[in-house]
């Protein structure tokens, strides 16, 4: 049991009782709290009092589409979020993280693989910088790794999901450097067919380019991978 992990708090969003005891029950034994959430609007009632570290969110929920509940989770919290689902369509997936979700678990699902997840999410979410690398800079804006934060040169600012966080992070740590799909995706095997590299990308570029069909900074490789065209300096976190 990793002693981080006792304080760190998972809001399961789980119609089903039984599904949501399994859950409870698996994360309990890796030293996780939890609290159960039978609804999207139960977990939205409890949200601003609960402060989850992540929240687990079936997409099958009584009284809203998941993806509506996650949608609204993302717009009052920076927690993690991982979808779970049954739905067989890769674009319900797909569309998930494209509305912001950092990952999703199938249902039927392997218990080990599900904390594997959560434990992926939360490690990301913590990073593992050091405050002389704080804040990148580049071309005006200003990405702070320590709360997600992405700038704009007029100051306007944009919180970031955990996993556009992550991957901008690995795109200011490589500048000017092609980048295989598979470095940008971290530890996650890739099928061929898999498209949240792209979905990813596609949600960053919305966010920092200003025209999104004509890249400034994060140019596409074909064949190779992507790249992050920019000086990058960095420094501490004041301001």
């Amino acid at each position: 049991m990793n002693e981080n992990e006792q304080a760190k708090l998972i809001a399961i969003v789980e119609d089903d009782p039984d599904v949501a005891k399994i859950i409870e029950q698996v994360l309990a034994d890796f030293g996780f709290r939890t609290v159960w959430c039978r609804s999207g609007g139960d977990l939205l009632r409890r949200l601003r009092s609960l402060a989850p570290d992540l929240c687990i969110i079936d997409l099958g929920l009584p009284d809203m589409d998941g993806l509506e509940a996650m949608q609204r989770v993302r717009a009052q919290s920076g927690c993690g979020i991982l979808i779970l689902t049954g739905r067989a369509h890769v674009s319900d997936r797909v569309m998930g993280l494209e509305l912001g979700a950092d990952d999703y678990v199938l249902k039927p699902f392997e218990p080990r693989e599900l904390v594997a997840r959560v434990r992926s999410i939360l490690r990301r979410r913590e990073g593992s910088e050091t405050p002389e690398r704080q804040v990148a800079e580049f071309s005006g804006w200003r990405f702070n790794i320590g709360n997600n934060t992405l700038t704009e040169p007029n100051g306007d600012e944009h919180p970031l999901s955990t996993a556009e966080a992550e991957l901008l992070k690995v795109f200011v740590s490589n500048p000017n450097r092609i980048l295989q799909r598979e470095k940008l995706m971290g530890s996650r095997d890739l099928a061929p067919t898999d498209r949240t590299i792209d979905v990813r990308i596609s949600r960053l570029r919305r966010k920092l380019e200003p025209d999104a069909d004509s890249p400034a900074f994060i140019k596409t490789v074909y064949g190779a991978g992507y790249l992050f065209l920019a000086t990058v300096n960095w420094s501490g976190g004041a301001n």
